[in-house]
């Protein structure tokens, strides 16, 4: 995580309250609508820094906190945002944990990915790590769990990054550094291994600000997002992800995460903060995965506990390309806010 001051935070909360405020309260959007899906309800979850929607445990997401939490990783319903269960990560101290992602372990099984890549002193640490656990099966409740852990470094040198994804076809690690000149995206080895050091390739460009990633469940997209702003990609193994256009973004407190919803058709957005929100956009026209594409949207049963998404501004669906036009909102809503803040701030007594 790069931290930011309190000025924008305040700045951001505000914009966003304005923004939000111009709904009614209780206005009901339909399943395939843009809106927020749940809020974190945890008082120790103050930092989400990643989102993985799980499979085998249907209407779960799991997620972690930033740095200085341990080595913990929540499961969270969606339809209440409630913590489910706590996973302790038995004898690791993650010290910048960015990003969780869903993947195999070495038997095949459903397993956790948990990133500890970040480096907000630009490439201060010649290593970082990777920790993986299989996905507890049955009714979830709180337990520890035994960790495999990988070492990691990159080809070109130590670098800053938040994003972690697991191509759920090969199994391949893929991370997207976080550079102001520039990002790449860097590829492991075809399997990670416990007893060396795994190293890292870059094999394209990146954006320069990717807070998160993920891949699709049937690996056909990558979406790889930043603050205000999102890129869906197809992917085909061997050849250079293809960008297939920009995504719309809702206006978060400091946006740090994003996954796939199982069935592929919608992105979850999250965000740092206490009490945060996770929000649900659906994918429209190319940005679709190729499953999607092939069949019809699953509509949830109506209801408040149905996982709905709340009303909540802006138009559903993807942009053709540039800055979404919820994120320019937001973003314009934001530098008026933060504009106004500087002003107060500097007429403060000294």
């Amino acid at each position: 995580m790069e931290r930011r001051g309190g000025a924008w935070r305040a700045a951001a909360a505000i914009a966003a309250g304005v923004l939000t405020a111009a709904v009614p309260a209780g206005t009901a959007w339909a399943a395939d609508s843009a809106g927020t899906l749940f809020t974190f309800t945890d008082s120790r979850i103050t930092e989400s820094s990643g989102l993985a929607a799980s499979i085998q445990h249907p209407g779960v997401v799991w997620t972690h906190n930033d740095s200085d939490d341990g080595g913990r990783v929540f499961a969270v319903d969606e339809r209440t945002g409630r913590t489910v269960a706590t996973v302790t990560l038995a004898g690791i101290a993650p010290r910048d944990a960015e990003a969780i992602s869903l993947g195999r372990d070495a038997q095949g099984r459903p397993a956790v990915y948990l990133a500890d890549i970040g480096d907000n002193l630009g490439g201060a640490w010649p290593e970082v790590w990777i920790y993986r656990f299989t996905e507890p099966t049955g009714p979830l409740h709180d337990t520890t769990v035994r960790v495999t852990r990988f070492t990691v470094r990159y080809a070109d040198g130590p670098r800053n990054a938040e994003a972690l994804m697991v191509q759920p076809r090969t199994g391949r690690v893929y991370i997207a550094s976080k550079q102001s000149s520039g990002g790449g995206l860097y590829a492991g080895p075809a399997r990670l291994s416990a007893s060396g050091v795994n190293v890292f390739h870059r094999i394209a460009a990146a954006p320069a600000t990717v807070t998160d990633g993920a891949f699709s469940p049937d690996g056909t997209r990558l979406v790889l997002r930043g603050y205000f702003s999102a890129t869906a990609y197809r992917w085909r193994d061997g050849a250079a992800p293809r960008p297939v256009g920009s995504l719309d973004v809702p206006l978060q407190m400091q946006g740090e995460s994003v996954t796939f919803t199982p069935d592929g058709r919608s992105l979850l957005y999250g965000s740092e903060g206490r009490d945060s929100s996770v929000w649900r956009e659906p994918l429209t026209g190319e940005a679709l995965p190729d499953s999607a594409r092939s069949r019809p949207s699953r509509q949830p049963a109506a209801g408040p506990s149905s996982g709905a998404p709340t009303a909540a501004p802006g138009a559903a669906g993807g942009s053709s390309g540039g800055l979404s036009g919820r994120a320019a909102v937001g973003l314009a809503a934001l530098c008026a806010v933060a504009l106004a803040a500087l002003g107060l701030r500097r007429r403060r007594p000294r």
